[in-house]
């Protein structure tokens, strides 16, 4: 049987733009893997893999308008947008070298022997080692910050890890393009190319996740082919970790202070964050807890306003539409919930940004409006209005786990008077980045970041943005009584390479 072609398709008409590649076969894939796996020993070298990653943003950049025009022809997210993510993925990049050549995410640290201790202490040395090769699963919504030079492969690479890249069939043409330029950027420095594999189609990410030479695996996307690929990683002969990102619903409190104090911001910034993208990012803000009474009457008519001025945008492919289009239209039909802009299609290739209003106490107990509290993929959110804390409460103690929880506060609950310091504190169990008085959209690459979350938002409690992100591709090691010349240099007394680590329990920098 051929092989199936790999299309490149415009979402802005749905029609093909030219053909690509064909879908891996098994036997691909195995190829790919294994010449991944054999390229390990070029990663060994901290001093090259940090110049390695520099090089690679320094030819992304170099490569910018054409990168960006292959990308705004496959995901229509416009070249704004697509040059700044670029610039973000490039940034994170040198940030993973920066991280590689300062060396304390190896945790290095050295016992030397206590015979007084009880037990005594043994000569103990233990540091991180890199796990192998690692499987990442390209997304939709970010072709390039969480693509083929994205977040989990910088990472990966930092750690030493070699890495095989299932292309997301939304921009496969960016994908080959950007293969291209790691490869480029590997053999400035004599690393071999297969240090980044690249594979089509949908039974070849299923081959990948099954070969026995990957170690590890980052996913961003659905929670049904997350799940499912969670499942397969877990069902393997060795299981190997699963770091996915599957799906958040981003919840926000309004306190009636703070819609009281600031309703025309409040209405404002939500319509601003909730349509970046065309409400296609994972953080988006996807259920609104607003006040019941005046000041959240006054909170609906600026969000009113704000989004009645959006303008109609294209979703990353057709599917997507037709899904958006399909859910928003089974929630709006639900009892008790209006559509003050109703959200849908916006025309053939198009949707239409909205909004539905539901009383919280539809939601505080399972039921038919269980619905309204699944993430719905675009320009749509949910404002469920209670009438006091309680319903709050009943509400927030429903929601599965999230990316990110916000709350706005008035001044004064900011400051900590009233119940601020308190739903902070309810909001805590649900997310892994909790605002106040902010919107989620937008994850800063900085040391202190987290983006991940309990379940469903991810299936690991890492991070994939942000320095700590590269301890999903390690293991820490430790070595008893090993004599000093047979150490690796990163445990030695002298210290040789110069590393952060605790000695003797002090910690020496």
């Amino acid at each position: 049987m051929a092989a199936a072609p790999v299309w490149s398709v415009d979402p802005r008409t749905g029609k093909q733009r030219e053909q690509v590649a064909v879908e891996a076969t098994a036997q691909e894939v195995d190829v790919a893997v294994r010449a991944a796996h054999e390229s390990r020993g070029a990663l060994a070298d901290r001093a090259v893999r940090a110049a390695f990653l520099r090089t690679v943003a320094d030819e992304l950049e170099a490569a910018r308008d054409g990168l960006v025009d292959a990308a705004d022809a496959e995901t229509a997210l416009g070249p704004v947008r697509l040059t700044g993510e670029l610039a973000r993925t490039c940034y994170q990049l040198r940030a993973f070298a920066d991280i590689v050549d300062e060396g304390a995410f190896l945790d290095v640290v050295i016992n030397h022997p206590d015979d007084t201790a009880t037990p005594p202490i043994p000569d103990l040395r233990r540091y991180k080692v890199p796990l192998g090769v690692v499987a990442v699963y390209s997304a939709s919504n970010f072709p390039f910050a969480f693509s083929v030079a994205g977040g989990d492969t910088a990472s990966a690479l930092a750690a030493g890890c070699p890495v095989v890249v299932k292309s997301h069939p939304d921009h496969p043409a960016l994908s080959e393009y950007v293969a291209k330029v790691l490869r480029r950027a590997a053999a400035r420095h004599d690393i071999p190319e297969g240090v980044v594999g690249l594979v089509h189609g949908f039974e070849a990410g299923v081959e990948l996740i099954k070969h026995p030479l990957v170690a590890a695996a980052g996913f961003t996307g659905s929670v049904r082919g997350g799940r499912a690929l969670f499942d397969a990683a877990a069902a393997r002969p060795v299981p190997i970790p699963f770091h996915g990102e599957l799906g958040s619903l981003n919840p926000v409190v309004v306190t009636e202070a703070a819609a009281a104090e600031r309703a025309e911001a409040i209405g404002a910034g939500l319509a601003g964050s909730m349509t970046l993208g065309v409400g296609q990012f994972c953080v988006k803000p996807g259920l609104v807890l607003a006040p019941a009474g005046a000041a959240g009457d006054a909170l609906l008519k600026s969000l009113t306003d704000a989004v009645s001025d959006t303008d109609a945008g294209v979703l990353l492919d057709h599917r997507m539409r037709d899904n958006f289009v399909a859910g928003v239209a089974e929630r709006a039909e639900l009892p008790d919930v209006e559509s003050p802009v109703t959200p849908g299609a916006g025309g053939e290739h198009t949707v239409s940004a909205g909004f539905l209003t539901v009383p919280a106490s539809r939601l505080a107990a399972e039921g038919e409006h269980d619905l309204l509290l699944e993430e719905c993929f675009g320009p749509v959110t949910v404002v469920a209005r209670y009438e006091d804390e309680t319903e709050v409460k009943s509400v927030l103690s429903r929601l599965p786990g999230n990316l990110t929880a916000t709350v706005q506060l008035s001044e004064e609950e900011a400051a900590g008077e009233g119940r601020g310091a308190e739903i902070l504190a309810e909001l805590t169990p649900l997310a892994g980045r909790v605002l106040v008085n902010g919107w989620p959209t937008g994850v800063a690459v900085a040391p202190a970041q987290h983006h991940g979350g309990p379940y469903p938002a991810t299936t690991s409690t890492s991070t994939s943005v942000g320095g700590t992100a590269i301890e999903r591709w390690m293991r820490p090691v430790a070595y008893q009584n090993a004599p000093e010349a047979l150490l690796p240099q990163e445990l030695r007394d002298e210290n040789p390479l110069g590393l952060p680590r605790r000695f003797n329990g002090r910690l020496e920098r």
